[in-house]
């Protein structure tokens, strides 16, 4: 037990669990999934990136709080939600599962947009290295056309789309190579024996800072964009972004199903929703209040503790939300008026072009640097992150016994498992983006169980001496409902498009 911090430099100094989410944060729902409808729907769906950010933090603190005063881990906390039960689990355990299931997913296009950075970086065959020359030359001579069309050079912009059309040409006579699926074996292979043995920790410091970097250069180039009168974002396309409307239809099928997916996993994703508590538990916090008793003592060290944690908490929105929605304009503004949608075996590349028009022919090398840090990082966190709560879950459910060696050896295990997973899952389907928005669809739809979890905590299982004022509680009410009508309309969508289908 520990009396809580009283200043805001001590405060300061036992920040933890939210500035390490804020700094992987960087992950697939950014660089993939928010530029993806950035370029889909251009500015329109930037009011429901920014609400998809700032609205999940009530409800992370009411996860936090909930965990701190009665000493659960999370998945135990949420089991106790009334509801149906199957196999003597809770409903929100079982939609847990499903949601982990579809991460894994999410992990496999990860590690296929990692191999796509390092086949594109570093070929290994010399069908590599000439599908690379030429799909370079025509992504670079694309950005060119459309830069001299948005300046007024007409003339220029139809001899590069001659250009483009023959490099098109020569791309399709060539055979697709097979770098990507060799760097994808090794990438997930090599992962695995590092979580195995635990010698990650240096690759994780390099890769925060690699991140951290990024992240700062993609600032950079949306604020230099604004300097180029050919690339700028107006004041009315920034207005219209933050107006809520719908944007139209494109090919039958709407920008906003993609935005609802991605509403799940930017910011702090359904998943991270889950996993907070335990970061805050690794951190300290609930030791430091100890276990509940009535003494006016332990309420002080609870409200104590409570306020660094939602210190801790707002802090990483704020930075979460700035960058987020520094890549969803980025996107908007490149990707969405080149006609660019990332996909396929061309994600990587597509992602690229985000970067060409303030940083010209140094934007592959920065991208790929940043992009395999962004992602190999999330990676990372994602297999020891997950390999907690599944262990967690593993031990609620009687399927592996309890107790701190076997939780060490289960996590261990789990956490070596994932990547070799996330591999096999990434050669069979081959759709990187596609695989980041599944999971992010069936994370929108788990937030619904998490604003109905949320609401039970407050009002059903609410320590009285750590009840909060009335304005948190409209502040919880709006996140949990927000959630509830994210979650019912992403489902409600994806039922009506599996009765759609013939």
């Amino acid at each position: 037990m520990q009396a809580p911090p009283t200043t805001l430099r001590e405060t300061l100094s036992h920040l933890g669990p939210g500035i390490i989410l804020a700094s992987s944060i960087v992950g697939s729902g950014e660089l993939i999934a928010a530029t993806t409808v950035g370029a889909e729907a251009g500015f329109v769906l930037l009011w429901l990136i920014v609400i998809g950010c700032a609205i999940k933090v009530a409800a992370q603190i009411e996860i936090g709080r909930h965990t701190l005063a009665w000493g659960r881990t999370p998945l135990v906390a949420f089991d106790r939600v009334p509801g149906p039960r199957i196999g003597g689990l809770g409903w929100i355990v079982w939609g847990w599962a499903i949601m982990t299931a579809l991460v894994v997913v999410q992990q496999g296009g990860i590690l296929a947009g990692v191999a796509q950075t390092l086949a594109a970086g570093v070929p290994v065959t010399a069908a590599g290295r000439e599908w690379n020359r030429v799909h370079d030359a025509a992504a670079a001579t694309r950005i060119q056309a459309a830069t001299a069309r948005r300046s007024g050079d007409a003339a220029q912009a139809t001899a590069l789309d001659a250009r483009f059309a023959a490099l098109e040409a020569e791309s399709k006579t060539l055979a697709r190579p097979t770098d990507d699926t060799f760097w994808a074996v090794v990438v997930g292979v090599v992962t695995s024996i590092l979580l195995s043995i635990g010698r990650y920790g240096v690759i994780e410091r390099v890769s925060i800072v690699l991140v951290g970097t990024f992240t700062l250069v993609t600032l950079l180039a949306l604020a230099m964009l604004q300097f180029d009168p050919a690339w700028a974002i107006s004041s009315r396309e920034l207005m219209g972004g933050i107006v809520p409307s719908i944007p139209p239809a494109i090919g039958g099928r709407s920008p906003l199903m993609t935005a609802l997916a991605t509403f799940g996993i930017i910011g702090v994703g359904a998943s991270e929703l889950m996993f907070y508590p335990y970061w805050c538990l690794e951190k300290g916090y609930g030791r430091a209040v100890g276990p509940r008793d009535d003494s006016p003592a332990w309420a002080a060290r609870a409200r104590g503790w409570l306020r660094v944690m939602q210190f801790d908490a707002w802090a990483s929105m704020v930075v979460y939300t700035v960058v987020t929605v520094a890549f969803y304009l980025l996107g908007a503004a490149t990707l969405g008026r080149l006609g660019l949608r990332p996909g396929g075996g061309e994600m990587v590349r597509s992602l690229g072009a985000m970067y060409a028009p303030v940083f010209g022919a140094w934007a592959e090398e920065l991208f790929l640097v940043g992009a395999f840090a962004v992602l190999y990082s999330t990676l990372f966190a994602a297999a020891d992150g997950n390999a907690r709560i599944v262990t967690d879950g593993l031990t609620l459910a009687g399927w592996i016994p309890a107790g701190d060696d076997a939780r060490r050896t289960w996590t261990r295990r789990i956490a070596t498992a994932w990547p070799l997973v996330a591999l096999a899952l990434a050669l069979l389907i081959r759709e990187p983006v596609g695989m980041v928005l599944a999971s992010g669809a069936m994370q929108a739809v788990m937030l619904a169980a998490l604003g109905v979890a949320v609401l039970w905590f407050r009002y059903r299982a609410m320590e009285p001496r750590l009840t909060p004022s009335k304005p948190w509680d409209l502040l919880l009410w709006v996140s949990a409902a927000g959630f509830i009508m994210v979650g019912l309309w992403t489902l409600w969508q994806k039922l009506l498009g599996i009765m759609a289908t013939p």
